[in-house]
């Protein structure tokens, strides 16, 4: 694994205690805030094997809507064979963050910099809390965070400044400013909800990935809602969560 790119032990373990510091008094006042809220989605998606084809147009799609950098995916697609089947066709998995309802990554984070929204279930990164030890990494069982070493594409330099829609922040990328030394992960697009934490598919306000599978593969949707489309695939199709042993209760099902 690669050495934290800060400028020395001391600069990590200063970093780690200002987090902290900080940390504990916002952090912890955004969650309580959320926490008097009542739930009101639990965002989560459905995706159809028999529909995709490994095409990664989701990866692409993600990429360009969050401007990540080299090294950086919030959705990957793996490809896993497919046992007894004559044609030797594999069997393709988009794998975004699972969104879990009991996150593993949360409790490790020693600056509380990842949390669960309760108002939504959306497990999110606090970029100026975060201190880049990636703890959450390791307890991730997905593999669904990504470290960002500060790398960036050649076009950057020729583009101009690359500004990033996550969170709502807009932030300019720069060489040493957040998000570069933190951990990154999916957010199901949640800067394209609206101020009542709503999505729009009709208006174009829709997770990147399952706005642009052209094999419709991806539903996205509330859980919690039994007229939404993804509670309707999963009462009508035989749906299964990976690593369900674990107790994580991920907010991705897939269709078999």
């Amino acid at each position: 694994m690669d050495v934290i790119p800060l400028t020395s032990r001391r600069e990590f373990m200063k970093r780690a205690a200002v987090g902290a510091a900080a940390g504990a008094v916002s952090v912890q006042a955004a969650i309580a805030t959320a926490t008097e809220a009542p739930r009101k989605h639990q965002w989560g998606m459905v995706i159809d094997t028999r529909r995709c084809v490994g095409c990664e147009a989701c990866v692409i799609a993600c990429k360009i809507e969050n401007r990540t950098p080299p090294g950086v995916f919030y959705t990957v697609v793996t490809r896993e064979p497919l046992p007894g089947a004559r044609n030797d066709r594999p069997v393709f998995m988009t794998k975004p963050c699972f969104h879990c309802d009991d996150p593993p990554c949360v409790p490790v984070c020693p600056v509380n910099a990842t949390f669960k929204r309760p108002s939504d279930g959306i497990v999110v990164v606090d970029y100026d809390r975060c201190i880049g030890c990636r703890y959450c990494i390791a307890a991730c069982p997905y593999g669904a965070r990504w470290f960002d070493f500060g790398d960036d594409y050649e076009l950057s330099a020729v583009a101009g400044e690359t500004v990033s829609p996550e969170y709502r922040q807009y932030r300019v990328r720069t060489p040493d400013g957040s998000p570069v030394g933190n951990v990154r992960k999916c957010t199901f697009c949640l800067h394209l909800q609206d101020e009542n934490g709503d999505y729009d598919e009709t208006g174009g306000r829709w997770p990147a990935c399952a706005k642009t599978c052209p094999t419709k593969a991806i539903h996205f949707g509330d859980l919690d809602d039994p007229d939404s489309e993804v509670s309707r695939l999963l009462r009508e199709r035989n749906a299964l969560r990976l690593k369900e042993e674990l107790g994580t209760e991920p907010s991705v099902y897939y269709l078999i």
